[in-house]
């Protein structure tokens, strides 16, 4: 095993072990604090839903979580690229399935590992199962019993039944072909089919193409035996639609003016001499993983009038289950549909392709460091990231479910299901993965300044493998290499620089003689400009300042006010900018609230306190969200007259003349900016009625950086931060004790903020540093 590749399993394993073993928990919905709440939650009280079930079996859905509830079933015979692995082997794959199901489309998951193969007993067992769950996932399952165990389930069952391996990529593949025939201007009735690979995913896209329009005898399909034809016995009933006459086709002869390829099988098996031979305007699915059957920069490089799509992330097109199974699962249990029936998957289908055709959102474009990104041959399906997947696949699920009879409760105000749909999650509980998303398309060079901090070696290791930015580690290098030596972490080509150090004495000279230049008559002289350039924050500034760094992370060990002074007296604030604030972007329940001031200005004026609410705005406009920002006190609009809510309520007046378009309003309490019945009913002339307020400006630093402390700590809310606003260029300080997850995230912003800030070509720039003598390979 590569050095490379047991540092990652290292990660994997301590990411499943930490903390709380595993990835999933119950969490009560109802109170269970009192005697009281006992009671009602289990004896006695409980005996009165029971009742009502036994006399009103439909009342189950009622009284318990049964309709919210989905069963991820498997006997670990077919795990991922594993194999047959076992049943207790294959748990955390499907706690993985469940963590996708709750994000994605709020649905609460079991995940159930059945020891046995036998796929009668096996369709007994889940079967059983049917009073507890309102859906069945199947997954991981080995051909061919997983189309019997399935069949039987849905014949058997009357809750939605799916096996996800099969129908999840029939269903995305389905619409992206929709798309790429129409870009082609070709008609799936008439097109001619490769489909290599004829396992339970390979045939059941190839059966959707058919309920699409495709002919049968359209179709030529290759297995590890090779081309599926009419003299073989070992098909089964559902290949031998498919099966050709011809014994002697090849993957190379049926290629030629073929006009659609579709590989689920293994990577390299089709050449670019084999695309180069298909039909005009060919659509090319590779969906091998990780590999592809062909590289997609090889196949575009011989056909440029190609459409093609992989399961890779990397690559135009993606091909992701997750685009499907969610939303699907979610438009079934809402109308409690006893089945997902071939209508119900090709409303999905026509529900993606639509949707691929309408206007990106700018959140999307973001993720995907994208202006404006539009259907077209690299936008075929929408992207997993799209905040509108939800509220736009489960509703045409739901709608067909209930126009082919088999929905058992209707849904009439299909508005109000849109608008309950998008609250399930909140649309910007997306945030941290579209920042993540943003950064990993544009890495920019990131210095950390306290390099000797086994936290931060950690953080830069996984930073750099994850494709996030390229770590520079400034401190003594061998100190570094024994810290990491010690702590099993790789850093091999990522350049470790001391300041210190005779080969940087050259460089301290030329930054020491710009920083005398900017603070010769602000207390510094030239010697004391040049010695300074030891000290690794002052020399990871003016690394930034140069242009020798994009941004620089530091604070770790520092205190606070020791990290923030290097920036502003060598990068200095943006222009218009009085004074830099500190704000918190926490990620809670709600969605995302950013706070300030949490960590600089200490009691600000009223003008002071306008200036860092316009800062906030415009941070918050940066994460393509619209800031509705609370003006915090303990007053609410003139209900005290003392010196303190005065001031807030001037900030506040001070901020709407700034600019009127803002959504702002204060002075205010906290808990009323979060409480739209009391504001409405109290306080009707508030701009904050009816808005989500997702930005609160604190009267000062006590106030702010108190209130942040609890939300993390006791409100469980992830804290990322804090994030210097006003400096020219991106230097943002860890708090002290912040953890790997917290200096990961801190990257995360900082990168970004980078692309902001810093319009350079990132990869032009490190070829020509000699710090960057070549790059490893990254997962």
């Amino acid at each position: 095993m590569s050095k490379q590749k047991n540092l990652r399993r290292e990660q994997a394993l301590e990411y499943h072990a930490s903390g709380r073993p595993g990835k999933i928990e119950v969490v009560p919905t109802k109170e269970a604090k009192t005697q009281r709440d006992l009671s009602l939650a289990y004896s006695p009280g409980v005996a009165e839903p029971c009742m009502e079930i036994h006399a009103h079996p439909e009342d189950v859905y009622k009284y318990t979580a049964k309709g919210n509830l989905v069963a991820v079933i498997t006997n670990g015979t077919a795990v991922l690229g594993l194999g047959d692995i076992g049943p207790e082997a294959s748990k955390p794959v499907m706690e993985g399935k469940g963590v996708l199901f709750k994000i994605f489309a709020d649905i609460d998951v079991f995940d159930i590992e059945i020891n046995e193969k036998d796929p009668e007993k096996f369709v007994q067992i889940v079967k059983a199962l049917e009073p507890t769950f309102g859906g069945i996932n199947l997954e991981d399952i080995k051909a061919p019993e997983c189309f019997y165990i399935e069949q039987q389930l849905r014949e058997q069952m009357h809750i939605p039944v799916m096996h996800d391996d099969q129908h999840g990529t029939a269903i995305i593949s389905s619409a992206a072909l929709l798309n790429a025939l129409e870009l082609q201007r070709k008609k799936i009735d008439r097109v001619k089919f490769v489909i290599n690979g004829a396992g339970a995913a390979a045939m059941a896209c190839i059966q959707l193409y058919v309920a699409l329009g495709a002919k049968y005898e359209n179709f030529i399909v290759f297995d590890k035996d090779g081309v599926l034809h009419t003299g073989r016995t070992d098909l089964g009933p559902i290949r031998e639609k498919f099966a050709v006459k011809k014994t002697d086709w090849t993957l190379t002869t049926a290629m030629k003016d073929a006009d659609v390829f579709l590989g689920l099988s293994v990577g390299n098996v089709v050449t670019p001499e084999m695309v180069k031979s298909m039909a005009k305007n060919p659509i090319v699915f590779a969906m091998a993983n990780p590999t592809p059957e062909i590289d997609y920069e090889a196949a575009v490089a011989v056909r440029k009038d190609i459409i093609m799509a992989t399961g890779r992330t990397d690559f135009p097109n993606q091909v992701n289950n997750v685009l499907g199974f969610p939303y699907i699962f979610r438009g079934a249990l809402d109308v409690r549909a006893t089945q997902i029936n071939e209508a119900m998957k090709l409303a999905a289908v026509r529900a993606l392709a639509a949707l691929a055709k309408s206007a990106v959102p700018d959140i999307v474009n973001m993720a995907y460091n994208q202006s404006n990104m539009g259907f077209g041959p690299q936008y075929i399906i929408p992207k997993p990231l799209d905040p509108r997947l939800l509220a736009t696949v489960a509703p045409a699920v739901a709608k067909a479910a209930m126009d082919s009879g088999v929905a058992q409760k209707s849904i009439t105000d299909w508005e109000a299901y849109t608008l309950d749909l998008n609250k399930r999650l909140g649309l910007d509980n997306q945030l941290i993965r579209v920042i993540g998303s943003k950064a990993r398309r544009d890495p920019k060079r990131l210095v950390f300044a306290e390099a000797d901090n086994q936290k931060i070696l950690k953080a830069a290791s996984i930073i750099y493998d994850e494709g996030i930015a390229y770590p520079i580690l400034l401190g003594e290098p061998e100190k570094i290499r024994r810290i990491a030596e010690k702590n099993n972490i790789d850093l091999d080509d990522i350049p470790i620089i001391d300041p210190r150090s005779d080969e940087m004495e050259e460089k301290r000279e030329f930054y020491g003689e710009l920083f005398f230049n900017k603070r010769k008559r602000k207390g510094f002289n030239h010697y004391e400009s040049i010695k300074i350039m030891k000290d690794r924050n002052h020399f990871g500034c003016m690394m930034v300042e140069t242009g020798d760094a994009d941004a620089l992370l530091s604070g770790l060990t520092k205190n606070y006010a020791e990290a923030i002074r290097p920036a502003l007296h060598i990068i200095g604030t943006e222009e218009g900018v009085k004074k830099i604030a500190g704000m918190y972007l926490l990620l809670t329940k709600k969605g995302p609230l950013f706070l300030a001031d949490t960590t600089v200005n200490f009691n600000p004026t009223a003008e002071e306190l306008a200036d860092i609410a316009l800062m906030v705005a415009k941070e918050v406009k940066h994460f393509n969200i619209t800031p509705r920002i609370a003006m915090l006190s303990y007053s609410n609009f003139g209900s005290s007259d003392s010196p303190e809510a005065r001031l807030v309520s001037d900030a506040t007046k001070i901020l709407k003349q700034r600019n009127p378009s803002l959504v702002v309003d204060g002075e205010m309490q906290g808990s009323l900016a979060f409480n739209k019945e009391i504001l409405r009913d109290n306080y009707p002339f508030s701009e904050l009625v009816n808005e989500d307020v997702n930005v609160l400006i604190f009267p000062n630093l006590t106030s702010g950086n108190v209130a942040y402390n609890l939300l993390k700590e006791v409100g469980g809310a992830d804290a990322i931060g804090p994030i210097l606003l006003g400096l020219k260029k991106p230097v943002h300080v860890l708090q002290l004790g912040s953890t790997v997850r917290n200096i990961i995230n801190m990257a995360l912003v900082a990168v970004v903020d980078a692309q902001l800030k810093c319009r350079v070509d990132t990869a032009e720039q490190i070829r020509r540093t000699p710090w960057w003598k070549r790059k490893r390979q990254k997962s």
